[in-house]
């Protein structure tokens, strides 16, 4: 990691630019809240009924209240920069040795977290905005007047989101995250060999895994995940029986490599059924969706003594737990990746490039609603014109991986300003009546691996495939927690333990959103994306909608064996 105590003089100059960016973020954020204040209460100027003033004035006082709320949110975070530093108006007093860095261990978790919840915020604003002036739209020769305040506060809200974006390489600790978040990976991947590799295999405490599962791919993989986070919070060597899988009959080891190079094999010991009342020397586990006795270290839970390193690179570790797994299980065998190579060689895949991930046949109409292309390209088009903000755009990617051949053909003729890449036959493989073929999981395969590569997604986290892409962008980068947007659902993981927020702010409560005090927790039903979510107040047992800004995600954290004989570090260099 770089050492800048010595580098005075532009250091200085590196943090007047930053104080400079959260200036003008702070004089935007104030003249939208100027700007949308007048241009709503201009449509109020009408001839229509005491009811419709009273509503679109009730209406004005929500948009209002949220916009203040972030304007201080970013004086507050100004003022605690200010503060750390010690800042009192004269630059040069400025201790650069001082300033953001802890000793060289990296950033505070409050600072991190107050970073992330002002990025969370400004989407939850422009969410709510969205909606309450959408809905103020249907009135008679108000459309145009609305639609231009919309694209006024969307090109402000990117203008936004695009300088906090560059926050993490002002502060100081870019490359420490980049290290961190390597170290912290290598360590996970080196814990979990040692116990996929025991000394003896044969006097080894085991947990059977049956991959059985009727179910896709992506919910496999979340099955064998499920496995080996039982396998190490118990300290058990994961078997992995695999014989007559759907995907190929002669198993995954001769798809992926084995998850063990040395036990692989239960020998005669007696396997009992989980849960037991005593530590048998062999369990086998039920799926997860008829467990009972849920443990508390299932997702979305982290080891506690890692959590305090993982929350200061990453805006979702639930999701880089998991991540990891999939790491660890997923590394296709020699011929499996020539293949994936040899069709990925095809496609001239070039960055900037988002991956769209539109699931079309079997999960909609049961697990999931039907989403038409417009509103996938709505957040492409969005994240380009925010990058646009910062960089030349020569070329608008979009991977698109779709198990409806039609869509990719829809997609390049509705949008011919964007390039589209993307194979029909491997949409063709994803049809159900040949899903289950090795042809289909190679195709399954270049599609994850696309995803995971692209510098954003849009997706559905209703979609297994949809929640495996992001859980693999954690692992080739520090922080993906900002790269998605899904159209329905949350980031979950199937068969759960409580995903609860904490609420950070009071809330009264109303005819359409529950009371809740600062602490309560509040179990999670998911986000309507316009700025509310649904819940229920733990304390109080109240079921409503949730003003989201008012709340934050509650880490769960479980005392995960630490295994001590594994060594914090490696001196070996090391990938992400």
């Amino acid at each position: 990691m770089k050492h800048y105590s010595n580098a005075h003089t532009p250091f200085n100059d590196y943090f007047m630019m930053y104080l400079a960016r959260w200036k003008r973020a702070a004089v935007v954020l104030l003249f939208v809240w100027i700007v949308v204040t007048y241009l709503v209460i201009s449509p109020l100027r009408c001839n229509g009924n005491q009811d419709e003033v009273v509503e679109y004035q009730e209406r004005l006082k929500r948009v209002t209240s949220q916009l203040e709320t972030l304007r201080q949110q970013h004086s507050n975070l100004i003022a605690q920069i200010k503060k750390s530093s010690g800042l009192n108006g004269n630059l040069k007093d400025i201790d650069p040795g001082s300033l953001f860095f802890d000793g060289g261990q990296g950033p505070t978790e409050e600072y991190e977290n107050l970073r992330r919840r002002i990025y969370t915020n400004t989407k939850e604003l422009w969410y709510f905005v969205n909606h309450e002036l959408g809905k103020l739209m249907q009135e008679d020769n108000k459309q145009e007047r609305i639609q231009n305040i919309l694209d006024q506060v969307a090109d402000r809200k990117r203008s936004l989101l695009s300088d906090q974006q560059h926050l993490p390489e002002l502060d100081g600790y870019h490359e420490w995250r980049i290290a961190e978040a390597a170290n912290v990976s290598d360590l996970v991947q080196r814990r979990l060999r040692h116990l996929q590799n025991p000394v003896d295999c044969r006097d080894a405490r085991k947990l059977i895994c049956n991959l059985n599962k009727g179910c896709g791919f992506g919910c496999q993989l979340h099955h064998i995940v499920y496995c080996l986070i039982f396998s190490y919070a118990t300290e058990r060597t994961l078997i992995l029986n695999s014989k007559g899988w759907r995907y190929n009959n002669k198993g995954w080891d001769y798809v992926f490599h084995p998850i063990s190079d040395s036990c692989t094999s239960a020998y005669d010991d007696k396997v009992v059924q989980w849960p037991v009342t005593y530590d048998a020397k062999v369990i086998s586990l039920p799926f997860i969706d008829s467990i009972s006795q849920k443990p508390k270290f299932l997702p979305l839970a982290i080891p506690k003594d890692l959590a305090h390193r993982i929350v200061r690179f990453n805006g979702d570790p639930a999701s880089w737990w998991v991540g990891q797994m999939l790491k660890y299980i997923l590394k296709p065998k020699t011929a499996m990746q020539r293949a994936i190579n040899d069709t990925i060689a095809k496609m001239n895949f070039k960055t900037p490039i988002v991956g769209v991930h539109i699931r079309r046949t079997d999960k909609v109409g049961t697990e999931a609603a039907f989403h038409h292309i417009h509103e996938y390209m709505a957040h492409v088009k969005d994240y380009y014109d925010k990058l646009e903000l910062t960089r030349r755009v020569d070329t608008r990617r979009v991977y698109l991986a779709t198990d409806d051949a039609n869509v990719l053909e829809d997609a390049r003729s509705k949008y011919p300003e964007y390039t589209f890449l993307g194979d029909p036959s491997i949409a063709k493989t994803a049809a159900t009546h040949r899903r289950y073929t090795p042809l289909s999981l190679t195709g399954l395969l270049v599609d994850l691996h696309m995803l995971a590569m692209c510098d954003y997604i849009v997706c559905t986290f209703s979609s297994q495939v949809g929640r495996v892409a992001y859980e693999m962008m954690q692992t080739n980068r520090v922080d993906a927690s900002d790269s998605f947007f899904s159209l329905d659902d949350i980031y979950y993981f199937g068969g759960q333990n409580s995903h609860d927020r904490i609420a950070v702010m009071t809330n009264d409560g109303s005819n359409q959103d529950i009371a809740f005090e600062v602490g309560d927790l509040i179990g999670i039903a998911g986000n309507h994306w316009n700025g509310y979510g649904r819940g229920t107040n733990k304390k109080s047992n109240l079921n409503g909608l949730i003003p989201w800004y008012k709340t934050a995600d509650h880490l769960v954290l479980y005392p995960f064996p630490e295994y001590k004989q594994v060594p914090m570090y490696d001196t070996r260099q090391k990938d992400l």
